[in-house]
């Protein structure tokens, strides 16, 4: 069995990151970012926009890539799920928030909600990832309002 590639979205709107939480395994229960499986024949941006409108009912854009990351979950000496994940940051285009396909809630998240010990519960490499789109959302703001 070989890895699988998986897509993440960071979507900043108002400052605020779009998170859900997973209805299925990997991870089920837990507050975590869009995403998913890339299809086979699906460009890694289309894979990102597809997974946030199937998970969230929002459409996005995909801005830039923010991180590449492996996820390998093990159960005991055996690897469960191994993902390579192609996370992006988005911004949203469209669409009306709610909780569709493997997401049982979606919700937007101020930024010391997920910097605090909430009960989010969020992993430590959601935060980093989640962290990093923020900054770089922040920094393409100011250029965003001025048409560049």
């Amino acid at each position: 069995m070989a890895p699988l590639v998986g897509v993440g979205a960071v979507v900043v709107d108002k400052g605020r990151v779009l998170l859900v939480r997973r209805g299925r395994e990997p991870l089920k229960g837990h507050w975590t970012l869009p995403g998913g499986a890339l299809e086979l024949g699906e460009s890694v941006t289309a894979g990102v926009m597809r997974e946030v409108r199937e998970e969230t009912g929002l459409s996005v854009e995909a801005v830039e890539l923010v991180e590449l990351v492996d996820r390998i979950y093990r159960e005991g000496d055996r690897v469960r799920y191994h993902y390579v994940i192609a996370d992006y940051l988005c911004r949203v285009t469209g669409g009306e928030m709610r909780a569709g396909s493997d997401a049982e809630e979606a919700r937007w998240v101020e930024h010391a909600e997920w910097n605090s010990h909430s009960a989010l519960a969020l992993d430590p490499v959601t935060v980093r990832v989640m962290e990093m789109g923020w900054r770089r959302a922040q920094a393409l703001a100011p250029r965003e309002r001025e048409g560049r």
